[in-house]
């Protein structure tokens, strides 16, 4: 993984033949923002806060296994992308971990964390509840 401008890490996305790095996307990561810049003759560049990647998923199919490759989904709360997708990437785990870690102390530090309520079970109909 390199680190470039001023970017914690620069990954390129790559081919699934052998992963090699013959494509014209660039993933690139600091603490506060992901950007994904693609294309040749029209060039896309896709910024995200970390504090609105909500989560984070690594899929690797068999032939990414086998070179050392993975894809990464971000599942935020942007609204131009509600899912970025870092294709074929090396380091995949670690860039995966990087940006869970890296995500929930941007949510801290904005102070925009969400507290999910996962031990209420049901609650049952509210007219059974006596208010007296």
């Amino acid at each position: 993984m390199k680190q470039t401008e001023g970017y914690d890490h620069v990954e390129r996305k790559r081919l699934l033949l052998l992963g090699l790095p013959w494509t014209f996307t660039v993933y690139r990561m600091k603490e506060d923002m992901l950007n994904v810049k693609s294309g040749f003759f029209k060039l896309v560049q896709d910024d995200c806060y970390m504090y609105k990647i909500v989560d984070v998923k690594l899929t690797q199919t068999f032939m990414e296994r086998l070179c050392g490759l993975g894809t990464i989904t971000c599942y935020t709360g942007d609204t131009t992308d509600k899912e970025l997708i870092l294709k074929h990437i090396k380091n995949s785990e670690e860039i995966k971990n990087y940006l869970l870690k890296t995500s929930e102390e941007a949510r801290i530090k904005r102070r925009t964390v969400n507290m999910l309520d996962i031990g209420s079970g049901d609650l049952g109909d509210v007219n059974d509840i006596d208010l007296q």
